[in-house]
């Protein structure tokens, strides 16, 4: 069942990802899919908004054959949220659904709608049945970032669950963690000996987290403004591949075993007392952005003159461990920032001794190795070599790349089709759990609590990237912003 059906996250992605998935044949031919709005369509309605809408955004092409035994699947609940009449519709419609499909009384709700509703359709579900499963059925519920606005909204949200349903029948969707680049960091990491001796405070500088994204807020204005850049991404997503990036190996890969690793580290993640010096946030001006004029923040539909809400955010946090200790991790993220891109750069200390000349290595800088999570998936190495057809010793920076297009025939699925099948098998490794979620909060309110007392972010044109808080943040530890 998904609620929300009218909303851009299931017209460009979730209907589009349940379409990749039974062109794949990795959904059984029983499946149904069941809508539920406001909108007076009939089943054959929602069909066609499904039709187009996997048609312009499915990655896989389009299959008549597949379409038409999706669509027999495909049925259409027209009510309000708050209305239970519309909810006891939906039961005997899903019953019917559970008779013609043969689908076992199997059932998950995904709710694509904003989370202040959580509540009102959790107890509607309850109360219309829909929550109880026969003997051998399952029930799930997923719901999409953000997992609350702080710690208390959190803890009060995982409530309003719980009392409905049990904790691994809750699914928590980052679409981030089903990215194939982000799984990568894993496998880099524990299946070859040549990194993971080196991971760590001995020969790790520091680590920077970047997620930039080019665009404004579009028509996000109701969404967006007054939760802002810091709650919308690091919370979640950077938070996240802090967590893949610097956790310790499992014992296996057994949910249980990622999730307590995870944790463990989230745990020990500290912000720095000086929250002023060592954070930074900005709100986009007016600027070029590819060779076009954009409005600022304040300038962009419905947003109000006066908001304070970051659209750039940075912080500095230290793992208080002791393979992380005395290493800084940066994380920031923008909008209408230089250039669309996610990367973790794992930055290496430079060399104790280098034995050449000062103007051998003049341009060298420190190794790198980088995950890029997108635009252009794959892993990238930095280190110094000589410079051929020169006398003498000139050592300059190069690169091996590895990109996923040239080395894997499949391209990569989009990261909902992964999620939504790992909900459908009940596999719960790549969500975040309750305990992950609080814990990022205990780490990021200290810093959105002192925010709320700061008056105005700081302004910053769009096309560039960020503020000059941002840079001066980093430089007062003597480092600098990766350019990506």
């Amino acid at each position: 069942m998904l609620f929300g059906v009218t909303g851009d996250l299931a017209r460009k992605k979730i209907m589009p990802a349940i379409y990749d998935l039974a062109n794949r044949g990795l959904l059984p031919p029983g499946f149904g899919l069941v809508g539920f709005a406001r909108r007076e369509w009939a089943d054959e309605d929602f069909a066609q908004e499904v039709h187009d809408s996997v048609r312009e955004f499915a990655r896989t092409p389009f299959r008549e054959e597949v379409w038409r035994q999706l669509a027999q699947g495909i049925r259409f609940v027209a009510g309000d949220l708050a209305d239970p009449q519309a909810f006891r519709t939906l039961r005997e419609t899903v019953l019917a659904l559970d008779a013609e499909r043969g689908t076992l009384g199997n059932h998950a709700f995904y709710l694509s709608i904003p989370p202040g509703l959580f509540p009102t359709v959790v107890a509607q579900i309850q109360q219309a049945g829909l929550a109880d499963s026969p003997a051998g059925a399952w029930r799930r519920v997923v719901i999409e970032k953000p997992f609350g606005h702080d710690l208390a909204s959190a803890e009060s949200l995982d409530q309003v669950l719980a009392d409905v349903f049990a904790p691994d029948e809750i699914f928590r969707i980052d679409h981030y963690l089903g990215k194939e680049t982000v799984q990568n960091i894993l496998a880099v990491r524990f299946a070859n000996e040549m990194f993971e001796p080196l991971w760590n405070s001995r020969y790790v500088d520091n680590i920077q987290i970047t997620q930039a994204e080019d665009i404004g807020i579009g028509g996000r204005a109701g969404y967006y403004d007054g939760i802002g850049a810091a709650r919308d991404v690091i919370q979640n997503h950077l938070l996240q591949l802090l967590a893949l990036t610097a956790m310790d190996e499992p014992l296996s890969f057994d949910p249980r075993q990622v999730r307590q690793e995870k944790e463990k580290v989230l745990a020990a993640v500290t912000v720095p007392q000086d929250i002023d010096r060592h954070t930074a946030r900005g709100q986009y001006a007016t600027g070029w952005q590819g060779g076009v004029p954009v409005v600022g923040y304040l300038e962009e539909p419905g947003i109000p003159a006066e908001s304070t809400t970051e659209t750039f955010a940075a912080i500095r946090v230290d793992i208080d461990n002791r393979r992380w200790a005395g290493v800084p991790f940066y994380l920031r993220t923008g909008k209408r920032l230089g250039r669309r891109v996610t990367e973790v750069a794992v930055v290496f200390k430079r060399a104790p001794h280098l034995p050449f000349a000062s103007t051998s290595v003049l341009e060298l800088s420190d190794n790198a190795l980088v995950f890029r999570i997108q635009p252009d998936e794959g892993i990238t190495l930095r280190f110094g070599s000589k410079v051929p057809g020169v006398s003498g010793m000139e050592v300059r920076d190069v690169t091996m790349d590895f990109q996923y297009g040239d080395s894997f025939v499949d391209t990569s699925p989009e990261a909902y089709e992964r999620l939504i099948l790992d909900v459908l098998l009940g596999d719960p490794p790549l969500f975040p759990q309750a305990r992950e979620v609080d814990l990022s909060w205990r780490i990021l309110d200290p810093v959105l609590e002192r925010w709320a007392d700061s008056g105005r972010p700081d302004a910053y044109a769009s096309g560039g990237w960020g503020p000059a808080s941002a840079y001066e943040m980093i430089a007062r530890d003597g480092r600098t912003w990766r350019r990506p």
